[in-house]
């Protein structure tokens, strides 16, 4: 029961995408997208100023990858098993692992937005949808989308992903969370959040890969 209240009370901050988290500790969060959403969660650097946490000078992704060594915190784990494993990075970024429960489709925030709207109005599955500092949008689906991402394109007449900027990104990729800081640039907020029924579920890209590539072609034209 007290683990339900404490997410339930994570709900309301984590969903803003702010930088204020005044009622849910970091760990509460974390413990919501294991718990609720049946995720993985990584415990990630942070950068300011452009220098990375990590301490290598020239790192290639200054606050936005996992921290070196830093335990994969399992999808169920509970409240005191997450908050006791948290409190050993304070300060650390929220990283999701991708190619696990979910693939990523990488879109330009605009294309992404426009392109939610219209499937949204078609009625078609859509889940989560993070957008970050950087101006990209992150569409969550089924597993396996990244490495058939040009095939599927192919199939809805689309043969360029690279001339669409659109990207999928897989297993050996992380992404930051909401409300986490990326790459020192502000927080990640969710465009579309989480749903009971989707985080378990994400769509198939092929139901989505028609409307977002037909977006980005008409955006860069």
């Amino acid at each position: 029961m007290g683990f339900t209240i404490g997410i339930s009370r994570g709900i309301r901050d984590i969903r803003s995408g702010s930088r204020r988290r005044s009622r849910s500790s970091d760990a509460t969060v974390v413990a919501e997208y294991t718990g609720l959403w049946g995720w993985d969660v990584v415990p990630g650097v942070r950068a300011t100023a452009g220098a990375c946490s990590c301490g290598d000078a020239g790192c290639p992704a200054p606050g936005a990858h996992p921290l070196a060594l830093a335990p994969v915190i399992r999808a169920g784990a509970p409240l005191d098993e997450v908050t006791a494993v948290w409190s050993e990075f304070p300060g650390a970024a929220l990283m999701l692992p991708v190619g696990r429960a979910f693939d990523v489709i990488d879109v330009a925030e605009p294309v992404g937005r426009h392109a939610l709207a219209r499937l949204e109005r078609m009625g078609l599955p859509v889940g989560p949808v993070a957008v970050t500092p950087d101006g990209r949008a992150h569409f969550f689906v089924a597993p396996g989308a990244a490495g058939a991402l040009p095939e599927l394109l192919y199939r809805t007449g689309w043969d360029d992903p690279a001339a669409l900027d659109l990207h999928g990104l897989g297993p050996g990729t992380h992404i930051t969370a909401p409300p986490s800081d990326r790459a020192g640039l502000g927080p990640v907020h969710w465009l579309r959040s989480p749903a009971l029924d989707s985080p378990a579920h994400p769509p198939e890209a092929r139901l989505l890969l028609g409307t977002l590539a037909y977006v980005a072609h008409r955006s860069a034209t």
